[in-house]
């Protein structure tokens, strides 16, 4: 600003000299022929993450990298779970699949700078080291796509910057004994003096594991009354090493003109040993298949690899073209042992081996065309296309006999998945209070699989229009209101719409012959290659209001009334590779479901309404959902694994007198039951996690941080009830979860 303000004063007339001016003037009757040259000077900076978040016209929350560390989170789903209506499966203090609103897996969509990763990628393979930012999207934008019902989570990775940036980090965790090293460096530099940059991350990991899981299972015949029960009792020992990768090299060709390089890699091995024991009543007398112990060995290896390119050019004042182009590739191997036994002496009753390797290609292309005009609108348009072809060998071994020889499903699957879409958008502003944002996107998505049984193939095609906006109270005032109209859609994923059956392993065929009954609780698998996407029309409004010293209070709402819900669904029936009947579970479009949800939100000082009060960091944030699924009754007829609320509350405060910074916090998730299907019922325990850290600044370049995870650990556990015309069955797992804790070493070379 003075650089800017000194140079109006030199270039206006009529501006009143400043001292600085005068007093760097020529003298009368010094030489002032040669004019005087000003060096050119730049001045950039980054916009706070909540001033990003109030000039979007999409609702959009952006995580940087002070809150990314804050914690110092093993996974990105750590970070995750701590913000609005965020929540994670799986054990507390573990991470697991990220859901937004709730909603199980398929409605959020995730992407990597923009973009989705091949088939088996997890956030939790993602170092938070490797993230730049995390922008998390409530409703849909033609831009990043659709297939966002619950909202968008976009994880960018490491920006190449201009300046000098070496960071170590050594760390050592430990979780029931079982040690967690891991080491990460990234780098950043200039390549050359016309503004070229790079960076580089590396991160090395090793977690070991040791869970144990007891399951119950009660099954009685409604007609006679007769009672069986099983308990499990396992206990399984995992190992999993991991390298991840990722870079950006940036060039500047000319004049607003920009070319990037961004490979990223992660390799993985995960083996796990368990051992169970298995205990029957009554047992089998009719001589029927059973085994009381059992014991299996696992061993997976996944590599996955992805180079993008992007060309961006500023063709004038007003007009921006962006290309970018990626490919990928993923390759995945797995093996498992399993041997099953009966009876004090150990007598071998089965043993079976299963291999499988899978390799997937992926491409993608993408162009966008951006506009200024005159009038204060920002036009956008743009193409996208990309395809995924999977190639997948299974055998199995029964005994030393193939598992297949008799069902002809085959053991060579090919499938692919290609998607085009075009998509339009206008953000213009009235005035200064009012900003707008209209789009369309149209997709095509077609999915082809075969093996050497059957060939079969899918095609759908959605448009989806989205309309959102902004009013600000007054031109200057820091509360505004949002609204969002959209429509949004689930697509099936590829596994779901491959119709190779799988066979489940308590209830196996014979070598050589067909198939036998099974249970309903042990049903086999099968996809369904006619499912249809869903579609969600939506609604989101939401307060906003910005506070003085940083910081948010907002409340948002949503509701979202879906069509051609997809789900599992459990039926008896006449199978290919069976003589009787089996059950078989089948994905299948069941109709219409309505999901509505109220999310409450306070991140501040606290010395913005306490003058008196240290300037302590507290956020927190309070959502609640409900959903109800038409043609089932009630009352717990909702979405799949959607709570009925979540919570967090954290602080942090970084000490006046110390070089010590400290935080804690809290997140809730209340039990859940939800009502799948006419038949089956299904619950899961509430799940507490506190969290907390603290950081020591030993010096400008070096700082310690230990932090522990789930620090009051609960048992958690899930159940199922199934009620059939002829029985009932009641299955119940539980297990323990335990703290984490860990020390890092942060060093700035």
């Amino acid at each position: 600003m003075l650089v800017s303000s000194t140079v109006f004063a030199q270039s206006n007339p009529e501006a009143p000299p400043s001292p600085a001016s005068a007093a760097s003037a020529p003298k009368p009757g010094k030489s002032t022929s040669k004019a005087e040259q000003l060096d050119r000077v730049e001045v950039s900076g980054n916009a706070s993450d909540d001033a990003a978040r109030r000039s979007s016209t999409a609702s959009k929350i952006i995580i940087g990298r002070e809150e990314i560390e804050r914690f110092g989170d093993a996974t990105v789903g750590e970070v995750l779970k701590r913000l609005p209506g965020v929540t994670t499966g799986g054990r507390p203090g573990r991470g697991g699949d990220i859901r937004m609103r709730g909603m199980g897996g398929g409605y959020t969509q995730i992407l990597v700078n923009g973009e989705r990763m091949s088939p088996g990628f997890s956030l939790d393979q993602l170092p938070p080291e490797q993230v730049e930012r995390i922008e998390v999207m409530r409703a849909p934008t033609a831009e990043y796509g659709a297939r966002a019902v619950a909202g968008t989570i976009n994880v960018v990775l490491r920006e190449a910057l201009a300046k000098r940036l070496n960071d170590l980090r050594l760390g050592l965790a430990s979780e029931r004994g079982q040690l967690r090293p891991n080491a990460g460096w990234t780098r950043s530099d200039k390549l050359d003096e016309q503004g070229g940059a790079y960076n580089l991350s590396v991160n090395v990991q090793q977690a070991d594991t040791l869970d144990d899981l007891d399951t119950v299972n009660i099954s009685r015949k409604l007609h006679t009354q007769a009672q069986s029960s099983l308990l499990t009792k396992a206990q399984t020992s995992g190992q999993r090493q991991a390298l991840n990768l990722s870079a950006k090299l940036q060039w500047r060709l000319g004049d607003g003109e920009t070319f990037n390089l961004q490979p990223f890699a992660v390799a993985s091995r995960n083996s796990s040993d368990s051992h169970s024991t298995l205990t029957r009543e009554p047992l089998p007398t009719d001589g029927s298949y059973y085994y009381d112990r059992a014991q299996s060995h696992t061993d997976n290896r996944n590599e996955m690899a992805r180079l993008n390119t992007q060309w961006q050019k500023q063709l004038d004042d007003a007009s921006r073209l962006d290309l970018r182009a990626g490919l990928g590739q993923a390759h995945g191997k797995g093996h498992t042992e399993q041997q099953q036994f009966r009876g004090g002496a150990g007598q071998a009753v089965r043993e079976q081996s299963d291999h499988s390797d899978s390799r997937d290609r992926s491409w993608s292309l993408n162009g966008k065309y951006s506009h200024q005009l005159e009038n204060e609108h920002s036009l956008v348009g743009g193409l996208e296309g990309e395809g995924t072809q999977r190639n997948q060998t299974k055998t199995c071994l029964q005994d030393g006999l193939s598992c297949r020889s008799q069902l002809e499903f085959g053991d060579e699957l090919s499938a692919s998945t290609q998607r085009i879409a075009a998509y339009a958008q206008d953000e213009w502003s009235v005035g200064k209070q009012w900003s707008f944002y209209a789009g369309l996107r149209g997709e095509s998505i077609s999915t082809k699989s075969q093996s050497a049984a059957y060939a079969v193939s899918n095609r759908s095609s959605v448009w989806t229009p989205l309309l959102h906006g902004v009013w600000k109270f007054d031109e200057k005032s820091r509360d505004q209101l949002r609204a969002s109209l959209t429509r949004s859609y689930r697509s099936p994923n590829l596994q779901d719409l491959i119709a190779q059956p799988s066979i489940n392993s308590q209830y196996p065929c014979p070598s050589n012959q067909p198939c036998g009954p099974n249970t309903v609780d042990h049903a086999d698998r099968s996809g369904n290659p006619n499912l249809r996407p869903e579609l969600a029309t939506g609604i989101d409004l939401a307060y906003e209001n910005y506070l003085s010293k940083g910081g948010i209070l907002s409340v948002s709402a949503f509701v979202r009334r879906i069509n051609d819900l997809m789900r599992n669904v459990t039926s008896l029936q006449n199978v290919g590779w069976a003589e009787v009947p089996r059950w078989v579970s089948q994905p299948q479009n069941i109709g219409k479901a309505t999901t509505y949800g109220l999310e409450l939100e306070a991140k501040f000082r606290l010395d913005e309404f306490f003058n008196e009060a240290w300037p302590v960091q507290l956020r927190s944030n309070l959502s609640l959902f409900r959903s109800s699924v038409d043609g089932i009754p009630g009352p717990n007829n909702k979405l799949d694994q959607q709570p009925s609320a979540t919570a967090n509350l954290g602080a942090d405060y970084r000490l006046r007198s110390l070089p010590l910074s400290v935080g804690a916090s809290i997140n809730w998730t209340p039990a859940n039951t939800v009502q799948q299907t006419l038949l089956t019922e299904a619950s899961t325990s509430r799940k507490l996690v506190a969290d907390a850290f603290a950081l020591w600044n030993v010096n400008q370049q070096t700082s310690l941080r230990l932090s522990a995870s789930n620090l009051a650990p609960l048992d958690y556990s899930n159940a199922s009830f199934t009620l059939t015309p002829d029985s009932q069955v009641t299955t119940h797992s539980s297990g323990a979860s335990y703290t984490q804790w860990a020390l890092r070493l942060e060093i700035k070379i």
